[in-house]
């Protein structure tokens, strides 16, 4: 499978990474187990998680996904051939945030013996604590990958302000540089990226990375009406989009799935992956077959018109 380098990293992904959220959440260790085999078996090696999820699942305390992919990889003995990426800064229980050196370090820690490893590939600040001056995170950063435990550093979800002061930090005291973004970023929700983060992204060589990229299973065409995520895990997620525009990009998705003979989520991650600035979206899936939606989407061309069609039933 080809692979793609974020901004200007020698950072390597492949077009489409893996979600991690759903493990110990929708998935339990077997089920995990079974789906990251299939998973790897068809190519796919880079793997996004964070040391919070998946705490809002019934009895559970966060680091629960770390620990079955820590575990997985342990098992199969194939630390070497994942991209792990993993999060910092969520509230585990303390009631805030925080991406305060301390924190960072210690949280570092937890993450690496949860995940069986020595090293992260890439650890994002998942969320800010708008009070931590950015200069003091990424001198945490900078010790972790000093002592070989970290070797690439992105943010997720910070303000246009906080990016870019961390930006300047960066350059004008030679601190690690957040070489990646993860943002949310689908065709019901555009706005969070379009607009400043891009255009901030594209300007300093950032990679972007995007989550909720099916906006939690909705482009996926299963949820048409209010009945569909009735007692579902995502309901809170998915219900805010029944409404008229969010039904006509669903009947877009349709039409052109059609014509090529794919699934509406092939169709939205290809829509994502043709967006500017967007180096790979992040998809999970909780069955087998919900993995050739990828392999769809890899595979498919989608015209200037096709394009077009999207960007206009999905602007607001």
């Amino acid at each position: 499978m080809k692979t793609k380098k974020f901004g200007n990293s020698n950072l390597e992904t492949n077009p489409i990474i893996f979600g991690g959220n759903v493990f110990g959440w929708t998935l339990d260790e077997k089920e995990s187990f079974k789906l990251l085999d299939e998973l790897f078996e068809k190519g796919y090696r880079t793997i996004d998680t964070a040391d919070v999820y998946s705490r809002w699942a019934e009895g559970n305390q966060g680091g629960e996904s770390e620990a079955i992919l820590g575990k997985w990889m342990k098992e199969r003995g194939v630390r070497d051939q994942i991209s792990l990426h993993t999060k910092v800064g969520a509230d585990m229980g303390q009631g805030h945030n925080d991406i305060s050196k301390s924190y960072i370090l210690k949280a570092a820690e937890d993450s690496l013996n949860r995940l069986q490893t020595d090293y992260i590939d890439l650890y994002y600040t998942h969320w800010d604590d708008n009070k931590t001056p950015v200069e003091e995170t990424l001198a945490a950063y900078q010790k972790l990958i000093n002592d070989g435990k970290v070797n690439h550093i992105g943010a997720s979800n910070l303000s246009p302000k906080r990016l870019k002061e961390s930006l300047k930090a960066a350059e004008e005291q030679s601190l690690p540089k957040y070489e990646v973004f993860q943002q949310q970023y689908n065709l019901v929700e555009r706005n969070d990226f379009e607009g400043a983060i891009h255009d901030i992204c594209v300007e300093n060589g950032v990679g972007v990375s995007t989550y909720f990229s099916l906006a939690s299973g909705f482009l996926t065409g299963k949820y048409r009406k209010e009945e569909d995520f009735q007692g579902k895990e995502r309901k809170g997620f998915v219900e805010k989009y029944l409404n008229r525009q969010g039904l006509e990009i669903l009947d877009t998705l349709d039409k052109i799935s059609e014509t090529h003979q794919v699934s509406n989520a092939a169709v939205a991650l290809a829509w994502l992956m043709h967006r500017p600035g967007v180096t790979a979206p992040i998809a999970s899936a909780t069955k087998s077959s919900q993995l050739q939606a990828f392999d769809e989407a890899l595979n498919l061309n989608l015209s200037d018109e096709e394009m077009s069609k999207l960007n206009e039933v999905s602007k607001k």
